[in-house]
C-alpha cells in the first residue's frame, strides 16, 4: 500500500557495519563449513575426523571473518577520519572559500543562485553542521555513520559460528551415514532461513534468495563431497 501525503517513512541504518556483517557471516558460515564437513565426510573417515575438521572450520573461520571484517572496516573509517580532519582544517582556515564551494555544489544541484548563497551561509555558520554537510555532499559520507570495526568484527565471529554450527551439529553425537543425512538436512534448513533472511533485509523477495542460498551450498557441498570421494583416505 502506498504512502499517502503526509506520511512519514522511515528507513533503516544501512551503512553500518554491524548488520552487513551479521548477514552474510551465517551465509558464509554455513556454505564455508558445509563444504568442509562434506567434503572430508565424502572420503568415509572416521567419524571423529568429519568431527574436528568441522570444529576446526567453524573455530578458525570465524576468527578469520572477524579479523578481516576489523582491518577492512578499521582502514575504512582511519581513511574517512583523516579526510574529515583534512575538511575540518579547511573550514576553520577557509570558510569562505568553503562557503563558496558549498554554494556551488548547490548551484549544481539545480538550487537558485541567492538561495543556493543563503544555504550555504546558513550551513556555515555551525562548524558541526559545515562539517557533516561538506563530508556528505564532496564525500558522500555520513558522519554519524561510520560503522564500528568491533562491533562489525563481534557480529562476523558470532554469525558466522552460527552458520558453521548447523551442518556440525549432527556430527557432534553421532557419524556415519545418520551424521551425513542430518548434516544435509540443517543445511537445507539453514540455508533456506539464511537466504529468507537476507531476503527480507534487502527488500528482494525471500522465496528468490532463499533459493538462491540454498543452491551456493549445495553445488558448494556437492562439488567438495565429490572431491572427498575421489581422493578417499589412507587406509
Amino acid at each position: 500500500m502506498r504512502e499517502t501525503v503526509g506520511q512519514v517513512h522511515h528507513h533503516r541504518n544501512v551503512t553500518g557495519g554491524a548488520a552487513r556483517a551479521a548477514v552474510f557471516g551465517v551465509s558464509d558460515g554455513l556454505t564455508t563449513n558445509v563444504a568442509l564437513i562434506l567434503g572430508v565426510a565424502g572420503a568415509h573417515p572416521a567419524a571423529g575426523v568429519v568431527r574436528l575438521a568441522g570444529l576446526a572450520g567453524l573455530v578458525g573461520g570465524s576468527f578469520s571473518m572477524a579479523a578481516g571484517e576489523w582491518v577492512s572496516m578499521r582502514a575504512q573509517t582511519e581513511l574517512v577520519e583523516r579526510e574529515l580532519t583534512i575538511e575540518r582544517n579547511a573550514i576553520a582556515d577557509a570558510p569562505e572559500k568553503e562557503r563558496r564551494e558549498l554554494a556551488a555544489i548547490y548551484r549544481s544541484q539545480g538550487v537558485d543562485a541567492r538561495i543556493a548563497d543563503a544555504m550555504a551561509g546558513q550551513v556555515m555558520a555551525d562548524p558541526d553542521l559545515a562539517l557533516e554537510v561538506h563530508a556528505r555532499e564532496e564525500m558522500g559520507v555520513n558522519v554519524a555513520s561510520l560503522g564500528s570495526p568491533p562491533k562489525a568484527a563481534l557480529s562476523s565471529f558470532g554469525s558466522f559460528a552460527v552458520g558453521a554450527l548447523a551442518p556440525l551439529l549432527p556430527w557432534l553425537v553421532a557419524g556415519g551415514r545418520a551424521a551425513l543425512v542430518a548434516s544435509l538436512v540443517l543445511a537445507t534448513i539453514a540455508a533456506v532461513a539464511a537466504g529468507a533472511a537476507l531476503g527480507r533485509f534487502t527488500g528482494r523477495g525471500p522465496a528468490r534468495t532463499a533459493a538462491r542460498q540454498f543452491l551456493i551450498a549445495a553445488a558448494a557441498a556437492s562439488v567438495t563431497y565429490g572431491i572427498g570421494a575421489l581422493v578417499g583416505v589412507s587406509r
